[in-house]
């Protein structure tokens, strides 16, 4: 009644019916869950738009305890009740901070161990070299390879970018057999990879931003949890400085594998970093949309610092705009960013006509998507809009960030992209890396926060990476699909192929 009453007092009654079927399904899967009740959250004040709503740094969850697969009412009732939430403010080094209090959690030691369904992965604090996968340790016929970070301590109850996520999709990946443990060398896990120095991070953030959250590290001790002013909802633990480097460190020790490999191979693996918390909101100065540091601007720099990758090709196909990308390199003529993304949706950048500027004019292309837009909508912009510019700007490397949470079943959007959408974006981007860059291609996780359909979504590119058929079908009910608003999708892909003159 609450969620009626604040947010849809205009809603027409088909749609608030639809509305209350989540709160009485009980735990019945999203998978059956009608779309336009998922679509219900796109609503909701936070993910819309930076000046529609009252800032989400501004109140907190007061959830106990959480089930293990957190449900989709849980993740509505976390926007739904900002309002009645409190808050503290604490300034230190450089960054504001709001927290409540929470019991204490356990102290960072000098390392970092996490126990997943694959087994545990630890590494410890010293600057030494990468250990992640040294080359002579890479099958040659591997075709795939991941690093697994699931930040278990940064974590908020209810919160949807929670701890659930990566051993969500680790289990998927398992049960479907997509494992070394049924698949052999054909896939390889990479453990034991070191975090991310502070240079690594200081190659794309402020220096006061880093010390600053490092230092604020104290404080989430001793408070449980805090806040971030500025940042939209994004908060942090006592752990979360060291997780977030040990989660850019699994991208760069992909990196350092898939460079590695393509020296003793034409056809090395694709490789997937699934790592939390994400990145590509996190703008140079700070932290940002649930995101701490820019994954994937990280190790764009160091491909270029490292390996001489110079000219590195960004696909962010997340269904909001990778702002925090967007702005480290808005300058760069040696990085393109492209990012597809929801019309309208958070954080409310990513115009079209927002192309980079001085000598970086041109290297970044922004294509919002009216909600709706689908299979279709991506497949036609993949052909006429991503595959022409990859080809022109001719990349030493491709990047991914994979945001999930454009499907059909995801409560943060408005976009009605399915499995299938997925398998067909890893199996053409795998393709594009090994026509354009001689197959050196990275994923990194970014946003999906319906944990089954982020599951399955992944577990479908890694069988696109596989070479196995895609099973989609069995896993999407085309009955929830609409028709997508073609014409409005093809007048933007003319109106960009336009402004960069391709």
């Amino acid at each position: 009644p609450l969620f009626i009453q604040t947010k849809l007092s205009k809603t027409p009654t088909f749609f608030i019916k639809k509305i209350l079927v989540i709160f009485c399904s009980g735990t019945k899967s999203a998978l059956r869950l009608p779309p336009p009740v998922m679509k219900s959250a796109a609503s909701l004040p936070a993910m819309m738009s930076a000046a529609a709503a009252p800032p989400l740094a501004n109140f907190t969850a007061t959830t106990t305890s959480r089930p293990s697969a957190p449900s989709i009412q849980c993740n509505l009732l976390f926007y739904v009740r900002y309002h009645v939430y409190s808050h503290k403010k604490y300034s230190k080094n450089g960054i504001t901070i709001k927290y409540r209090d929470l019991p204490k959690h356990i102290r960072p030691e000098k390392g970092y161990s996490s126990t997943s369904v694959r087994g545990t992965i630890y590494c410890s604090n010293q600057k030494e070299g990468n250990v992640g996968l040294p080359s002579d340790h890479i099958t040659v016929g591997a075709k795939v390879i991941y690093a697994a970070a699931p930040a278990m301590g940064h974590n908020q109850e209810s919160h949807p970018e929670c701890n659930s996520r990566v051993p969500a999709i680790l289990t998927a990946l398992e049960n479907m057999k997509l494992t070394s443990k049924f698949r052999g060398s054909d896939v390889v896990e990479v453990q034991n990879f070191r975090p991310a120095t502070t240079d690594d991070i200081g190659s794309v953030h402020a220096g006061p931003y880093i010390s600053g959250l490092e230092k604020a590290m104290d404080q989430a001790l001793e408070k449980g949890l805090i806040f971030i002013d500025g940042s939209g909802p994004t908060y942090a633990t006592a752990t979360t400085f060291q997780e977030s480097l040990l989660a850019a460190g699994a991208g760069i020790s992909l990196v350092d594998s898939v460079v590695a490999a393509s020296k003793v191979s034409k056809d090395p693996p694709v490789a997937f970093a699934l790592i939390r918390p994400p990145g590509h909101h996190a703008v140079p100065k700070g932290a940002m949309g649930f995101c701490v540091f820019g994954n994937i601007a990280i190790a764009a720099r160091y491909a270029q610092r490292m390996h001489g990758l110079q000219r590195v090709f960004i696909i962010d196909f997340d269904v909001h705009h990778g702002n925090g990308t967007n702005d480290a390199f808005y300058e760069d003529p040696d990085i393109f960013f492209l990012s597809t993304h929801q019309a309208g949706s958070y954080p409310g950048t990513g115009k079209i006509d927002q192309i980079g500027c001085g000598s970086g004019e041109g290297s970044t292309l922004n294509l919002p998507l009216p909600g709706g837009s689908g299979d279709t909508a991506m497949r036609t912009v993949f052909d006429e809009v991503i595959v022409p510019c990859a080809q022109r700007f001719k990349p030493d490397i491709i990047l991914v960030s994979a945001g999930y949470d454009a499907h059909l079943l995801d409560p943060l959007a408005s976009l009605q992209f399915t499995t299938g959408t997925y398998y067909m974006l890893a199996s053409s981007i795998k393709q594009l890396a090994k026509d354009l860059c001689g197959g050196r291609c990275v994923f990194f996780l970014e946003g999906g926060y319906n944990l089954s359909s982020l599951s399955n979504s992944v577990a479908e590119s890694f069988r696109a990476f596989l070479g196995d058929r895609s099973l989609a079908s069995e896993l999407d009910d085309p009955s929830y699909l609409h028709e997508e608003p073609l014409k409005k999708v093809k007048e933007i892909i003319e109106k960009v192929k336009h402004i960069h003159s391709f």
